[in-house]
Formats: C-alpha cells, structure tokens, sequence
C-alpha cells in the first residue's frame, strides 16, 4: 500500500504499468513538459532508489540501436527493475555526498559525463520544517556541484545561501563538472526560502529555469522540483 494507507490513481496506476514507485509519474510529467532525456542520451540519477526513475529514463533512450546509458547511485543497493529496463541500466552504490567528480564522470560513456543528471534525493523527513529544508538543500547543492563544476561565489544576493550550503557538500576540489554543455539537471527540495538563491544562481548557469510540482506529488509533501534546462 501507498504511505497512510491509502492506494490512490498514482499508486495503483504505478501497479497496473509495471513502474516499482508512483514517482515514476513525477519524471513522466518533467519528460512530457520538458523533454529532458533525448534518445540515446547518458542519464545519472542520484538517490535512485526504488528504480521508478530508472525505469523511465530508461523508456525514453529510444531503441537499444540508439545507445545511451542510465546509471542510478544510492547509498543502498537497488536492484535494478525487470520492466522497462534493459542492459543500458546499471546502479552504483555509493555516497553522493562524498563521491569525487572523477568518480562520477569515470561512470559515463567513455568519460566524457553525463548528458542529464536527476536528483530525487531527499533527507528522512523529521518534521522539523526548517531542518528539512536545510538538508534538502544540502542535497541539491551537492547535485548542483557534481553537474556545473566548482562553484565560485561573487558578491550577489544568492552567495550568501549558497555558501551556507557548499562547505558540507564539496568534498573535493575538482573544477569540472559531470554534465556536458547543453545538458539537463533536475533537483528536489523541500519548500524553503532559500531555493530562490539556488535558482538565481542556476539562471547563470543555464538557459532555462522553472520549478515544478508535479501532479503525482502527495497533497500533504512539500516537495517541489527544480528544472534546469541547457548548461551554458
């Protein structure tokens, strides 16, 4: 059964399609609005567990002929699913919070990183609002890091925030990034009145910035996700 108990359109949907989480349709919606994975593109979702999102990724690499790759790290082990996935999905069990970049970009075709990167990670939520917030941006800046590269800081009203946030999630000192240019990055946070700061900066650094929350989204989370379009 779903969290409370209580089987909604998502949940048994997400039975009836084969998908292992009703998150699935999360990423369905983003794909469907955005266009985010292109056939044969190198995906890295963060926090990949259960697989939801492995498994729609995966749908949108095209025919096995077009290539592509999805890499799914968790501090778990996650099996990866039998349906809608095939041999171009693979996990890695890892800290993302202490994963090197090289590391990172060692898991991409030929090295070269990663054409999208998705990031569903998001902290046991305590109930603490204000907590949660903050971990959930310690985890966005931890993806936003491994995507864009060292962040540098200059005097604006968005430093201050993100520099809260970058001495706990920067664990070396790699000045690349793992996402190419043009690429695609997704966020989760939980609603907070720092995320403007991360989209401020995010404006800098790629073409196109929106958030979203999606449909599959339960009524009572306050989870919201940040869609970054076309790395500069």
């Amino acid at each position: 059964m779903a969290a409370g108990g209580t089987a909604d359109f998502f949940y048994r949907e997400s039975l009836r399609l084969g998908y292992v989480a009703r998150s699935a349709f999360k990423l369905i919606q983003m794909q469907k609005q955005h266009k985010l994975i292109a056939p044969g593109a190198a995906v890295l979702d963060l926090g990949c567990a259960p697989g939801a999102w492995l498994q729609v990724a995966c749908q949108n690499l095209g025919p096995l002929e077009k290539g592509g790759v999805v890499v799914g790290v968790d501090v778990h082990k996650v099996k990866v699913p039998s349906a809608h996935c095939d041999s171009r999905v693979r996990t890695v069990r890892a800290d993302v919070m202490t994963m090197m970049k090289q590391q990172a970009r060692a898991m991409s075709p030929q090295e070269r990183g990663f054409s999208v990167i998705l990031s569903d990670m998001c902290p046991p939520v305590s109930g603490i609002t204000t907590k949660d917030g903050a971990i959930s941006c310690e985890l966005g800046m931890r993806a936003l890091s491994l995507a864009v590269g060292k962040i540098k800081l200059k005097e604006s009203d968005y430093s201050e925030i993100l520099e809260k946030y970058l001495s706990s999630t920067e664990p070396d000192p790699d000045e690349d990034g793992v996402l190419r240019r043009g690429g695609n990055l997704v966020m989760k946070f939980l609603e907070n009145e720092d995320i403007s700061g991360f989209g401020k900066f995010c404006k800098v650094k790629f073409k196109k910035v929106s958030l979203l929350r999606p449909k599959a989204t339960r009524p009572s989370s306050r989870e919201i996700y940040m869609i970054c379009e076309g790395l500069r």
